[in-house]
């Protein structure tokens, strides 16, 4: 079953039907400021002039879940007059299976939905009439409904916009009279795209007003009062003493001194997380070397969390173990879950696709140059990052049965993503369109444009990749051993990887002073446009092009190109607290010229040749000097342990870290207080937020820095 809420802003033609997250609708700002991933959440959304405040509580008992209640509060700012109308569409759909029963009063409102699932058994959802908001007397409301066959939740929109009708009048007892937009005929919608059935309920009225809709199991035999009204608030106060309670239990900001305003930035990074969440089934895509055209995958459930609602709404592989570095923390169990299904999307090989676009929703959402998941490409272990976290109270079925995946996926690597030399490592995947890039990206490793070789090659050795490999085999060593498994071949792998003097052998560059790639590179690229070619006889003139330019042929060398690569040895600590190339990745953090700046570390170093260059006319510059909170997180991680262990730059490791940990915390909590948001990632010349928003994904890692929970 699928329920939502849509809205419309009367007057505005219906162009302003809201539904789906998208960042093009400019909202001011919106999102979940408490949410506890399991019994309630509250949200806010400012759109214009309208704010809606959404509250749920769910209350366990039967077979099925229990029940659950929904309140949506609306008000109007500064309207100085009477409120522009506000239509609230409620509505249930089935989608592929289930059956549903409305319930009509008067013809028109759509007082109760009566149904049958597989997952849900017998239920009840019913709408309760609208009240001013400050007591239990009901407000006058227009009333539409809308029975149609559904075609499917990427269409919904769709459908409802198609069946709007400007023929209505709301017309209260003594009141203005005024024409909406109301549901009516149901827009033309092939059979085939009929995937169930949707009930919809229209509520038109002018705010201030509060609405609640109740889902009743039939399974709960025991009911003592329904959730609505009084016991609805009773519950919703009692769930946020909960948290608060359970939150500073966790993360104890309020014991480090943060203020009340900052601990509720760091409630609602989280809450933002959690009510992200999603349950996603369909197939990808696949693009497999056995065969031309791509092939569906097979049908597949996944509960994961998302990077963000309103543009990424799906998972990402690389993202997801960042994710699950805060969520593990809040609650182990849901990590052990998403951690799980994550693993059970492996095929035979041992490959796990690293973007999941499941289904005609989520491919309605993708470029289609980006929904083909090919079965060569990998993307950064990062499940072990926050498994390794797990470990220590993992129970011992739960680690049984990941084991046999996560060798599975082990090997993997080690068969299809393994580099020239021994114990080398090499992204495969990189973008094959040499002329159309400066420098061709390597999205498998989650760093998309950050400067790699020039030339991809199969001689190159990607230095993050080596570390991320060393990780996997430290955890799955671990694992091995607390399962009493052989762990002696991972730890022998794990000895190699962490070799400091081999690690330099293969990556230490000499002539730059740091460590880096390895490939056939040359740092005299360019991108110039081209003069269009003579148009043909007949034909439109073709437009100029820019093309890539190399003026001095690439060779075998390390690629100069100082940023979070470079850092690798470091973040995953690989690096001996006494190594004697600890103090120039030290020197590189902190330079003003390089790596450092007052928000946090940047990307790529400000003198580095890419640095805040676009890689085409249509790519601006996405790793190439922006901060990214999942390396500043695990910069400060890395810090903290070389602060803590003897050595030679543990002081200088320790006044480091104190200073990135407020630069960091300080940025993201005055963005998140001008904009309403946290951001996928934040400029290094003036710390404002920038790529896509929401973005509760890593950049809510921003809390475990703030309790210093690594």
């Amino acid at each position: 079953v699928l329920l939502g809420l849509m809205w419309l802003q009367q007057g505005e033609g219906g162009s302003g039907l809201r539904h789906t997250c998208e960042q093009g609708d400019r909202l001011s700002r919106y999102g979940w400021l408490l949410h506890d991933g399991e019994n309630f959440g509250i949200q806010e959304i400012e759109d214009g002039k309208l704010s809606l405040k959404t509250e749920f509580v769910k209350r366990p008992g039967g077979e099925h879940g229990g029940d659950w209640s929904w309140r949506i509060t609306a008000r109007m700012k500064g309207t100085g007059g009477p409120a522009p109308l506000l239509s609230l569409f409620f509505y249930v759909a089935t989608d592929g299976q289930g059956m549903l029963e409305p319930h009509l009063e008067n013809g028109t409102r759509l007082a109760a939905v009566t149904g049958t699932t597989e997952e849900l058994g017998h239920f009840t959802l019913t709408f309760l009439r609208p009240t001013a908001g400050s007591g239990e007397d009901t407000k006058f409301a227009s009333y539409n409904s809308l029975d149609a066959p559904s075609p499917g939740l990427h269409r919904l929109s769709e459908l409802v916009l198609s069946s709007l009708r400007s023929r209505f009048v709301f017309a209260p007892p003594g009141g203005l009279r005024r024409r909406f937009f109301g549901v009516d005929a149901i827009g033309a919608l092939p059979e085939s795209a009929q995937r169930g059935r949707l009930l919809l309920h229209q509520v038109t009225l002018e705010p201030p007003a509060t609405l609640e809709v109740t889902f009743e199991s039939g399974s709960v035999t025991e009911r003592l009062e329904r959730l609505a009204g009084q016991a609805l608030s009773e519950a919703l106060k009692k769930h946020v003493a909960v948290f608060e309670h359970r939150f500073e239990q966790t993360f104890g900001l309020s014991r480090k001194g943060f203020s009340v305003p900052e601990r509720r930035f760091a409630q609602a990074a989280l809450s933002e997380m959690l009510g992200s969440m999603g349950y996603f089934q369909g197939h990808s895509l696949l693009r497999s070397p056995l065969q031309e055209s791509p092939v569906p995958g097979p049908e597949v459930a996944l509960f994961t969390a998302v990077p963000s609602r309103s543009f990424f709404p799906r998972g990402f592989l690389w993202d997801e173990g960042f994710h699950q570095l805060l969520l593990g923390r809040w609650d182990a169990a849901l990590s052990h879950e998403v951690i799980a299904h994550w693993l059970d999307l492996m095929n035979a090989d041992g490959w796990i696709p690293r973007e999941q676009i499941l289904g005609e929703e989520a491919r309605a959402r993708v470029p289609s140059e980006f929904v083909l998941q090919d079965s060569e490409t990998a993307n950064p272990p990062t499940l072990l990052l926050a498994l390794e976290r797990l470990l220590p109270d993992a129970p011992i079925p739960f680690l049984r049965r990941l084991f046999p995946r996560l060798r599975a996926w082990y090997e993997w690597f080690h068969r299809t993503q393994a580099g020239p030399v021994p114990h080398s490592f090499r992204w495969r995947g990189r973008d094959p369109e040499l002329e159309r890039f400066l420098n061709p990206k390597t999205l498998a490793s989650g760093l998309d444009d950050y400067p790699r070789a020039s030339h991809p090659s199969a001689d190159e050795r990607h230095l993050d990749l080596r570390c991320w490999m060393a990780l996997a085999a430290r955890v799955l060593g671990t694992v091995a051993e607390r399962l009493g498994e052989p762990a002696e071949a991972f730890r022998a792998t794990e000895q190699a990887l962490s070799d400091n003097v081999l690690l330099e052998q293969h990556h230490w560059a000499p002539e730059l002073g740091t460590f880096a790639d390895f490939g056939n590179h040359s740092a005299a690229v360019e991108l110039r446009w081209q003069p269009a070619a003579p148009a043909a006889p007949g034909q439109p003139p073709v437009p100029p092009r820019l093309l890539r330019e190399v003026r001095e042929a690439p060779q075998p060398r390390f690629v100069g190109a100082l940023g979070y690569v470079s850092l690798f040895p470091l973040l995953l600590q690989l690096l001996r607290p006494d190594s004697p190339r600890l103090p120039a990745l030290l020197d590189a953090m902190r330079s003003e010229q390089q790596l450092w700046s007052p928000f946090g570390l940047r990307s790529l170093a400000r003198d580095s040749r890419l640095y805040g260059r676009p890689n085409t006319d249509q790519d601006p510059p996405y790793w190439r000097g922006a901060v990214w909170v999942n390396i500043n997180f695990l910069a400060l991680r890395a810090l903290r342990g070389y602060a803590e262990a003897e050595g030679p730059q543990r002081e200088r490791a320790a006044q480091i870290y104190r200073e990135l940990r407020h630069n960091l915390i300080s940025n993201l909590f005055r963005q998140y207080s001008q904009s309403g948001f946290l951001w996928e990632n934040y400029s290094d010349s003036t710390g404002r937020g920038q790529g896509c928003h929401p973005f509760a994904g890593w950049s809510a890692l921003v809390v475990l820095v703030m309790a210093e929970d690594y």
